[in-house]
């Protein structure tokens, strides 16, 4: 198949990192895996990056007028096409594929289709949907009844991947309509009070927590212009969603139940009912996670492989979230956890090739919860919650951070580059 990518280094460094855009690698990750690959593959042309949200700028240092500039599709890579993504770059980094050949593989990657993709997404999002009620013990009418209203969220998010211009509304009409779902069928019921994760659950696949938490990484790194924008966009499609379960509550008369919210690691009050108004027993909690991990696999096109490193990553996150809330409270717990997992997948990605640190943290973000946390905290007015969501956004940041210092102090990074060499 001919390649759509001129040869020269400009060009080519420029495709590869709008391509790692495309697979939601931040700007700063970017920039860095394009200044080693030059280094390594075009030393002798002084290449300058600048990178932008959906733009990388290529420059010939100290020749003006020189900037070549490659524009990202602005379309989501799968996981798996992702991972892809992140295992070339990797290989363009070692020397192991050389300018010539790194388009051809562009291509390619950008070519792989998702098997029957709308069916993955509707079972995708039934599955995350019911993953989540379970692992936050909501009854089983609930969690009945989220595995039915996820599936419709992921056939409206079918229909709206259609047309680009429905993306800024698709938040709230998918808030809104998932809330109303929910209030009709408690007044059905005569159900009371419903709990929080029985009207967020449906909808947290469409929660930006990896895009706050990028924002938080960039400004961190002095990516400020790409940071703040992310960080603002992220924070408007939280107050989108916000905007609609309040609409949908307002029409429905839905009443939320003010001790249903808790995050993973700490136990909300519920009190044990007979019949469809019990709760889960704890020990299903475990279960939750692992259709949870099923339902993100095939939400975001994982592939079978990726699918089960997910289900490993997010038992492991949600055993780390378990162990140390109870200790060091949900802040502190998170930071420490996204460390760890950041570490971990660092060595995962240094033993195999085929789970890149990129996507196999990725999926942990649900547990890890720094979008979820900012929707509980708006959807339930709770000022307690709103305090607390910037503190877990903040302890994220610092964990990752810490977690990525942490890879490069022990040698992971530079031993994986000799690895692959």
């Amino acid at each position: 198949m001919p390649s759509s990518v001129s040869s020269s280094a400009e060009v080519v460094l420029g495709a590869l990192g709008a391509l790692l855009l495309d697979g939601g690698v931040s700007v700063t990750d970017v920039r860095g895996t394009l200044e080693r690959a030059s280094t390594v593959t075009a030393a002798e042309e002084r290449l300058e990056f600048a990178v932008l949200p959906q733009q990388v700028l290529v420059s010939r240092t100290g020749i003006p007028g020189s900037t070549t500039i490659s524009t990202a599709t602005g379309r989501d890579l799968s996981f798996r096409q992702a991972a892809h993504a992140s295992r070339l770059a990797r290989r363009v980094e070692a020397g192991r594929i050389g300018l010539h050949a790194t388009p051809h593989h562009i291509d390619r990657i950008r070519a792989i289709r998702r098997r029957h993709p709308a069916l993955q997404r509707v079972l995708g999002g039934a599955l995350l949907s019911a993953g989540l009620g379970v692992l936050f013990r909501c009854p089983w009418w609930s969690i009945a009844l989220v595995l039915l209203v996820g599936a419709v969220v992921g056939s409206i998010i079918v229909m709206a991947e259609r047309f680009r211009s429905a993306a800024a509304v698709v938040p709230f009409v998918v808030a809104f309509l998932s809330t109303v779902a929910v209030g009709t069928a408690a007044a059905v019921l005569g159900i009371g009070n419903v709990p929080l994760f029985a009207v967020c659950a449906p909808i947290a696949i469409l929660v930006p927590g990896a895009l706050i938490t990028n924002a938080l990484l960039e400004l961190t790194a002095a990516d400020i212009v790409t940071g703040a924008s992310r960080l603002i966009y992220g924070l408007i499609l939280l107050a989108f969603m916000a905007a609609g379960i309040f609409a949908g509550a307002t029409i429905t008369g839905l009443r939320i139940d003010p001790e249903s919210a808790a995050l993973v690691g700490e136990t909300a009050r519920v009190v044990g009912q007979p019949g469809w108004a019990a709760v889960p027993p704890l020990w299903l909690s475990w279960i939750g996670v692992v259709v949870l991990a099923v339902g993100v696999g095939l939400s975001f096109g994982s592939g079978f492989r990726l699918t089960m490193a997910t289900v490993l990553i997010m038992i492991g996150t949600y055993s780390a979230l378990m162990l140390l809330s109870p200790m060091t409270g949900s802040t502190i717990a998170t930071g420490v956890t996204a460390a760890l997992l950041f570490l971990a997948a660092r060595v995962v990605e240094r033993a195999t090739l085929a789970v890149p640190a990129t996507v196999s943290f990725q999926p942990a973000f649900l547990l890890l919860v720094p979008g979820t946390v900012g929707l509980v905290a708006l959807a339930s007015f709770d000022a307690q919650a709103l305090a607390a969501a910037p503190l877990i956004f903040v302890s994220l940041c610092i964990g990752t951070k810490v977690g990525a210092l942490a890879a490069d102090a022990t040698g992971i990074s530079r031993h994986l580059t000799l690895d692959a060499r």
